[in-house]
């Protein structure tokens, strides 16, 4: 199942918190870069972010974007905005660093 388009928008607009949010289409799904750094994605309708030692606080549950790929965290609360941000932050912190 690909995601809807109206999922994609209702995410992007809740990570509004954020400039330089960037989201790229990849069959049927979308990849999700901050400040140029792949983080994350939406995938059949679930926003969904790579596993990283600073993103563990958050105790996300682990699930797989699709068949054959590595386990992310889903953000089920994407309805905080502010916990969501803070998130994608650890995220792309620990991401950036392994550059």
């Amino acid at each position: 199942m690909a995601t809807t388009k109206e999922y994609r928008d209702f995410a992007l607009e809740q990570l509004n918190l954020l400039d330089h949010i960037t989201c790229k289409s990849m069959m049927g799904e979308y990849l999700l870069y901050y400040n140029n750094i792949l983080f994350g994605g939406i995938y059949d309708d679930r926003l969904l972010v790579k596993i990283v030692d600073s993103n563990k606080k958050y105790n996300m549950q682990k699930s797989i974007p699709y068949d054959g790929a590595k386990p992310m965290y889903l953000v089920d609360d994407i309805d905080n905005q502010e916990s969501l941000k803070e998130i994608v932050l650890d995220t792309c912190k620990d991401l950036s660093n392994k550059k």
